[in-house]
């Protein structure tokens, strides 16, 4: 049943208002319910800090392991803060500790809030009586300034009224830092592989030190904001009808044991064919097959089916269950062609060494046709590609007859041979790619990072860092520049309804030209 307000209830009859009585219940039993888990999850996570002290961790590792506690600490407060009721919410904000001002040193910028109008009503002019200001601290890379915000409190002497304008909602409610300096935050973090302590002293050699306490809090409350926007971005890339999915180890700490665990960060894209340029990580703790059964939504149910595509994968037994429900398979080419380069590279073998111009022509044919249109890639393909795969099979097939099993050839051979029908279906449609390359050279980046990932025991900053990074990654690959993407996305979020929440998503972002009432 819809939500009751106030003013509906003098309409229903006894039975509408049992209905509406018994749905509140339930909306607030399931609420309390969630509480009391992240509640929980918070008392864990606190005892987690403590007990770290005591683990016998590297330097680094009991840095990335204390920010990572704080950021998870402040995600499980954002989150139960929205479930809560707002008078419960002020009690808590009674006991959060008073900021201190900003330094009185750093360059200070005015943003003027004032009212349109100044007429009262009554045809009176209102009088300026005072003004409200709030500081924040922004930074641009090298350089922190503050923004003083200045609220004009304007008065009409006749009426009484006081007309002020009101304070822009913030990602951050109440928040010291604005926009620019959360998106930099997130963007050191996320996509050039600097940790929260390294950050600290960088901040602190541009003029002010930010305890990595408190940079951890932001980036655990910016996960929880961008989170609708990253499950929007998920649900456009299953409407796709071809996908890329590939997945790449992350070490976990784990509090409690002293050392790390091996979980998986898995990654879908669109092909470098769509129009829509997409990529969307999921974080889970193992490599395990129902993570990526979880992400597609299979099997589903008649009500909600789940994605029935095209998913160019490699060879990894994770992805065959999905094959079994509707999925449909295409081989990754580049994967069979490695293991004959190996083959060469290694042991300078002729078969490998015939197996790789086999291979050569139909990456030339892919090179010809990567920015044609589809009508026109699939001629070329048929035409000029269909000849040389089948040749390329038939070859195979005669050299498999002369090499023993379980050489190192003939396990190259049999991996072509087995996969034939799923490594040539790009050859009728060109809507398809040759290999996986595409999303390999999406997760290529973040190897470089691995270092810096290092996550305390649960799943949550695992998840935060996949959101992030889908967002970040998604932008670069649609030509915007991460930190313009990402600042303005963090200013436009607390005002767009959930309705046009797409609008925010990487492949429809244009920059908004910004006004003088700032962050």
């Amino acid at each position: 049943m819809a939500t009751v307000t106030g003013d509906d209830l003098d309409t229903l009859d006894v039975q509408q208002l049992r209905e509406a009585l018994r749905a509140t219940r339930a909306e607030l039993a399931f609420k309390q319910a969630v509480i009391d888990k992240l509640t929980h999850e918070n008392a864990v996570l606190k005892r987690l800090k403590f007990a770290a002290k005591s683990e016998a961790y590297t330097p680094e590792q009991k840095s990335l392991l204390d920010e990572t506690l704080d950021t998870d600490l402040a995600a499980v407060a954002a989150e139960i803060g929205a479930l809560q009721p707002v008078a419960n919410q002020r009690v808590e904000d009674k006991r959060q500790p008073k900021r201190q001002p900003l330094p009185a040193h750093l360059p200070r910028r005015e943003i003027r809030h004032e009212p349109q109008n100044t007429i009262c009503g009554c045809g009176q002019a209102m009088q300026r009586i005072g003004e409200d200001i709030a500081e924040k601290l922004d930074y641009q890379p090298g350089v922190f300034t503050v923004q003083r915000h200045i609220r004009g409190k304007w008065v009409c002497t006749c009426c009484e009224k006081l007309v002020q304008v009101p304070v822009a909602p913030h990602v951050i409610d109440k928040g010291l830092p604005t926009c620019g300096l959360l998106a930099q935050v997130l963007v050191a973090k996320y996509l050039d592989h600097l940790p929260l302590y390294r950050q600290e002293a960088i901040f602190e050699r541009a003029g002010h030190a930010l305890a990595r306490s408190t940079l951890a809090q932001w980036v655990g409350e910016c996960g929880v904001q961008l989170q609708p926007l990253v499950d929007a971005l998920a649900q456009e890339l299953l409407r796709q009808p071809v996908l890329h999915a590939d997945e790449t180890p992350v070490a976990m700490l784990k509090p409690g044991h002293g050392k790390t665990h091996r979980a998986y960060l898995w990654s879908y894209c669109t092909t470098q064919f769509n129009p829509m340029k997409a990529v969307v990580f999921d974080f889970a703790d193992s490599r395990g097959g129902q993570h990526v059964r979880s992400f597609l939504g299979l099997p589903g149910t008649p009500e909600k089916p789940g994605w029935q595509g095209q998913l160019v994968t490699d060879d990894f037994s994770g992805y065959k269950a999905c094959f079994e429900l509707g999925v449909t398979e295409v081989g990754c080419m580049a994967h069979a062609r490695r293991k004959f380069h190996e083959l060469w590279a290694n042991h300078q073998s002729q078969v490998a060494e015939q197996a790789l111009k086999f291979f050569g022509e139909l990456y030339d044919v892919e090179r010809d046709v990567a920015d044609v249109d589809i009508a026109t890639r699939l001629e070329a393909r048929r035409r000029r590609s269909r000849p040389g795969a089948n040749a390329l099979h038939q070859w195979l097939r005669q050299q498999r007859q002369k090499i023993p099993d379980g050489s190192a050839t003939a396990r190259a051979i049999d991996y072509s041979l087995n996969r034939c029908v799923a490594l040539t279906r790009f050859l009728d449609d060109g809507d398809l790619p040759i290999d996986n390359n595409w999303v390999e050279n999406q997760i290529r980046p973040i190897a470089l990072g691995r270092s810096n990932w290092l996550f305390a025991g649960s799943l949550r900053a695992g998840k935060r860092a996949a959101t992030v990074m889908s967002l970040l990654h998604s932008a670069r690959i649609n030509g915007h520049e991460p930190y313009a993407y990402m600042c303005d996305v963090l200013e436009r979020l607390p005002l767009q309804p959930a309705s046009r929440i797409d609008e925010l998503l990487p492949h429809r972002w244009g920059p908004k030209l910004r006004t003088n009432r700032g962050e």
